[in-house]
């Protein structure tokens, strides 16, 4: 863990916290079909570089909430993309009266996140419990794609989700300020936006990985908070 001390508290995450009903799924919405799940299950296996245990880079929550057994994880960068929350949300931490953004990697820069070595299972299996995590709607907003990592030790190959700026959800370039006004405000059944960014910033700086952009955002979102309150 760094020096830094994050000016987003647990104390400011808690005055964000409402109960909130979960409306369910969007009626309006086409969900992905098992027929559609097992497709890019097996796209996603016909492109692996190679037979080895599946390496996933996690650079949000599947750091620490990554809900499939790994045996190893290590610090790896991602060139050619980067964190972004452009993902407009209205339910999960938000509600359509009151949306607020997910985050993604988006196309442009680098990443540092941290790359997950999974068991030596059944892929199929493993894939698809990632890819339902993950994807719900279609055109979905997340594509799964595998990614040139370099880590300490070397060049590595791993599964990511990238950003389909095509999907359904997709925000493209927002203000800092309306990043800043969604996160520090919205809230759905599963907590709030302010939540997710602690977590993530947390959980990253554990790793000793500085995002420069993301500790700038929980200070601007401890600001807006603790003026609201």
């Amino acid at each position: 863990m760094s020096g830094r001390v994050m000016s987003l508290t647990e104390e400011l995450v808690a005055r964000c916290h409402r109960e909130v009903t979960d409306p369910g799924p969007d009626p309006d919405a086409l969900h992905l079909s098992d027929a559609d799940y097992a497709q890019m299950v097996e796209e996603t296996i016909a492109a692996c570089p190679d037979d080895g245990p599946i390496w996933l880079f996690a650079y949000g929550s599947l750091i620490w909430k990554p809900e499939i057994e790994h045996t190893e994880e290590k610090v790896a960068l991602v060139r050619g993309w980067h964190r972004s929350f452009c993902i407009n949300m209205t339910r999960w931490r938000a509600t359509k009266a009151q949306p607020g953004l997910m985050m993604a990697m988006d196309l442009g820069g680098q990443c540092k996140g941290v790359a997950l070595k999974l068991t030596d299972g059944d892929r199929r299996q493993q894939l698809d419990k990632l890819f339902r995590r993950e994807m719900t709607l279609k055109p979905s907003t997340y594509k799964p794609r595998w990614l040139n990592l370099s880590t300490a030790n070397g060049p590595l190959t791993a599964l990511g989700f990238v950003v389909n700026r095509k999907g359904r959800a997709y925000a493209g370039m927002i203000s800092e300020g309306e990043v800043v006004e969604r996160l520090a405000t919205s809230c759905g059944h599963w907590g709030s936006a302010a939540d997710y960014l602690y977590n993530l910033v947390k959980n990253l700086e554990q790793r000793a990985i500085h995002d420069r952009h993301l500790w700038r955002l929980q200070h601007l979102v401890a600001e807006r908070i603790a003026a609201q309150h």
